[in-house]
Protein backbone atom coordinates (compact mmCIF):
# COMPACT_ATOMS: atom_id res chain seq x y z
CA UNK A 1 0.00 0.00 0.00
CA UNK A 2 3.25 2.24 0.83
CA UNK A 3 4.56 1.48 -1.99
CA UNK A 4 1.76 2.22 -4.79
CA UNK A 5 1.06 5.71 -2.48
CA UNK A 6 4.68 6.41 -3.43
CA UNK A 7 4.70 5.25 -6.57
CA UNK A 8 1.52 7.47 -7.12
CA UNK A 9 2.86 10.46 -5.77
CA UNK A 10 6.04 10.10 -8.26
CA UNK A 11 3.78 9.94 -11.10
CA UNK A 12 2.02 13.49 -9.74
CA UNK A 13 5.12 15.08 -9.19
CA UNK A 14 6.91 14.09 -12.54
CA UNK A 15 3.42 14.98 -14.45
CA UNK A 16 4.13 18.54 -13.12
CA UNK A 17 7.30 18.23 -14.00
CA UNK A 18 6.96 16.92 -17.48
CA UNK A 19 3.60 19.75 -17.63
CA UNK A 20 6.88 22.77 -17.28
CA UNK A 21 8.40 21.79 -20.90
CA UNK A 22 4.79 21.32 -22.11
CA UNK A 23 3.63 24.47 -21.53
CA UNK A 24 7.05 26.17 -22.87
CA UNK A 25 6.78 24.27 -25.98
CA UNK A 26 2.75 25.21 -26.63
CA UNK A 27 3.34 28.69 -24.69
CA UNK A 28 6.07 29.55 -27.71
CA UNK A 29 4.96 27.11 -30.51
CA UNK A 30 1.31 27.71 -30.41
CA UNK A 31 0.63 30.78 -28.39
CA UNK A 32 2.86 32.41 -29.85
CA UNK A 33 2.55 30.99 -33.58
CA UNK A 34 0.27 31.40 -36.30
CA UNK A 35 -2.63 29.20 -34.94
CA UNK A 36 -2.46 30.36 -31.50
CA UNK A 37 -2.12 33.74 -31.71
CA UNK A 38 -5.64 34.99 -32.09
CA UNK A 39 -6.22 33.67 -28.49
CA UNK A 40 -3.13 34.71 -26.55
CA UNK A 41 -2.24 38.15 -28.55
CA UNK A 42 -5.11 39.54 -25.46
CA UNK A 43 -2.50 38.42 -22.96
CA UNK A 44 0.12 40.72 -24.88
CA UNK A 45 -1.96 43.97 -25.05
CA UNK A 46 -4.02 45.87 -22.53
CA UNK A 47 -7.62 44.37 -21.94
CA UNK A 48 -10.95 45.31 -20.15
CA UNK A 49 -12.37 43.24 -17.65
CA UNK A 50 -11.42 40.47 -15.50
CA UNK A 51 -11.35 38.07 -18.47
CA UNK A 52 -8.93 37.75 -21.61
CA UNK A 53 -9.02 35.66 -24.73
CA UNK A 54 -6.06 34.20 -23.89
CA UNK A 55 -8.17 32.48 -20.94
CA UNK A 56 -9.76 29.71 -23.18
CA UNK A 57 -6.24 28.22 -22.99
CA UNK A 58 -6.62 27.59 -19.49
CA UNK A 59 -10.32 26.53 -20.21
CA UNK A 60 -9.32 24.15 -22.71
CA UNK A 61 -6.36 22.55 -20.41
CA UNK A 62 -8.48 22.10 -17.40
CA UNK A 63 -11.23 19.99 -19.44
CA UNK A 64 -8.75 17.58 -20.77
CA UNK A 65 -7.75 17.20 -17.21
CA UNK A 66 -11.65 16.19 -16.40
CA UNK A 67 -11.43 14.17 -19.05
CA UNK A 68 -8.70 11.92 -17.88
CA UNK A 69 -9.87 12.10 -14.56
CA UNK A 70 -12.78 10.59 -16.13
CA UNK A 71 -11.06 7.70 -17.96
CA UNK A 72 -8.73 7.34 -14.82
CA UNK A 73 -11.08 6.16 -12.53
CA UNK A 74 -12.39 3.91 -14.90
CA UNK A 75 -9.60 2.48 -16.25
CA UNK A 76 -6.34 3.52 -14.37
CA UNK A 77 -4.79 4.60 -11.41
CA UNK A 78 -1.90 6.11 -13.47
CA UNK A 79 -4.28 8.11 -15.74
CA UNK A 80 -5.53 9.28 -12.75
CA UNK A 81 -2.16 10.11 -11.02
CA UNK A 82 -1.27 11.97 -14.25
CA UNK A 83 -4.75 14.03 -14.44
CA UNK A 84 -3.70 15.02 -10.98
CA UNK A 85 -0.70 16.38 -11.81
CA UNK A 86 -1.95 18.14 -14.69
CA UNK A 87 -4.81 20.02 -12.23
CA UNK A 88 -1.21 20.31 -9.82
CA UNK A 89 0.64 22.35 -12.25
CA UNK A 90 -2.66 24.21 -13.41
CA UNK A 91 -3.14 25.22 -10.01
CA UNK A 92 0.57 26.54 -9.71
CA UNK A 93 0.21 27.73 -12.94
CA UNK A 94 -2.59 29.99 -11.40
CA UNK A 95 -0.74 31.31 -8.43
CA UNK A 96 2.44 32.08 -10.22
CA UNK A 97 1.27 33.40 -13.11
CA UNK A 98 -2.16 34.68 -12.61
CA UNK A 99 -1.83 36.28 -9.35
CA UNK A 100 2.14 36.88 -8.35
CA UNK A 101 3.27 38.17 -12.12
CA UNK A 102 0.12 39.68 -13.21
CA UNK A 103 -1.88 40.62 -10.11
CA UNK A 104 -5.06 39.25 -11.40
CA UNK A 105 -5.87 38.74 -7.80
CA UNK A 106 -7.41 40.83 -5.23
CA UNK A 107 -4.73 41.17 -2.89
CA UNK A 108 -1.03 42.60 -4.07
CA UNK A 109 2.06 40.36 -3.55
CA UNK A 110 5.47 42.11 -5.02
CA UNK A 111 8.57 39.72 -4.40
CA UNK A 112 11.78 41.80 -3.84
CA UNK A 113 14.13 39.09 -3.80
CA UNK A 114 14.82 34.76 -4.48
CA UNK A 115 13.14 32.73 -6.86
CA UNK A 116 9.55 34.63 -6.90
CA UNK A 117 11.45 38.25 -7.84
CA UNK A 118 13.27 36.33 -10.94
CA UNK A 119 9.97 34.17 -12.07
CA UNK A 120 8.47 38.22 -12.13
CA UNK A 121 11.57 39.70 -13.50
CA UNK A 122 11.45 36.85 -16.50
CA UNK A 123 8.01 37.12 -17.26
CA UNK A 124 7.94 40.40 -17.85
CA UNK A 125 10.90 40.57 -19.76
CA UNK A 126 8.56 38.08 -22.34
CA UNK A 127 6.20 40.78 -22.23
CA UNK A 128 8.73 43.72 -22.90
CA UNK A 129 8.47 42.85 -26.39
CA UNK A 130 6.12 43.74 -28.64
CA UNK A 131 4.37 41.06 -30.54
CA UNK A 132 4.89 37.81 -31.07
CA UNK A 133 8.18 37.39 -32.13
CA UNK A 134 11.54 37.96 -30.48
CA UNK A 135 10.24 36.93 -26.75
CA UNK A 136 11.93 35.52 -24.04
CA UNK A 137 10.90 33.27 -21.34
CA UNK A 138 8.10 30.64 -22.53
CA UNK A 139 8.08 28.48 -19.27
CA UNK A 140 5.24 29.93 -16.78
CA UNK A 141 7.35 27.97 -13.07
CA UNK A 142 10.75 28.14 -14.65
CA UNK A 143 12.51 30.90 -14.93
CA UNK A 144 16.02 31.62 -16.28
CA UNK A 145 18.63 33.75 -15.05
CA UNK A 146 17.77 37.49 -15.58
CA UNK A 147 21.18 38.25 -17.29
CA UNK A 148 20.50 35.74 -20.02
CA UNK A 149 17.12 36.55 -20.90
CA UNK A 150 18.33 40.51 -21.18
CA UNK A 151 21.26 39.33 -23.20
CA UNK A 152 18.86 37.54 -25.45
CA UNK A 153 16.87 40.68 -25.92
CA UNK A 154 20.30 42.48 -26.64
CA UNK A 155 21.61 40.30 -29.06
CA UNK A 156 18.17 40.08 -31.09
CA UNK A 157 17.96 44.23 -31.26
CA UNK A 158 14.27 43.92 -30.99
CA UNK A 159 13.99 46.30 -28.43
CA UNK A 160 16.08 48.80 -30.32
CA UNK A 161 13.99 48.50 -33.37
CA UNK A 162 10.85 48.83 -31.22
CA UNK A 163 11.86 52.38 -29.32
CA UNK A 164 12.62 53.51 -32.68
CA UNK A 165 9.45 52.52 -34.15
CA UNK A 166 7.77 54.16 -31.04
CA UNK A 167 10.03 57.29 -32.10
CA UNK A 168 8.90 57.57 -35.67
CA UNK A 169 5.10 57.60 -34.38
CA UNK A 170 5.30 59.91 -32.21
CA UNK A 171 7.85 62.38 -33.32
CA UNK A 172 7.21 61.98 -37.44
CA UNK A 173 9.72 60.29 -39.56
CA UNK A 174 11.51 63.52 -40.04
CA UNK A 175 12.96 63.24 -35.96
CA UNK A 176 13.62 59.81 -36.24
CA UNK A 177 17.02 58.77 -35.48
CA UNK A 178 18.17 57.58 -38.18
CA UNK A 179 20.78 53.30 -37.84
CA UNK A 180 22.40 51.44 -40.19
Amino acid sequence: MTLDLLLYAVIVLATVAAMEGFAWAAHKFVMHGDSGWGWHKSHHEETEGFFEKNDLYAVIFSLFAVGLFFVGHFLSPIILAISWGITLYGLLYFVAHDGLVHQRWPFRYIPHRGYAKRLVQAHRLHHAVEGRDHCVSFGFLYAPPIDKLKAELRRSGVLDRERIERSVTAQGSAHAPVRD
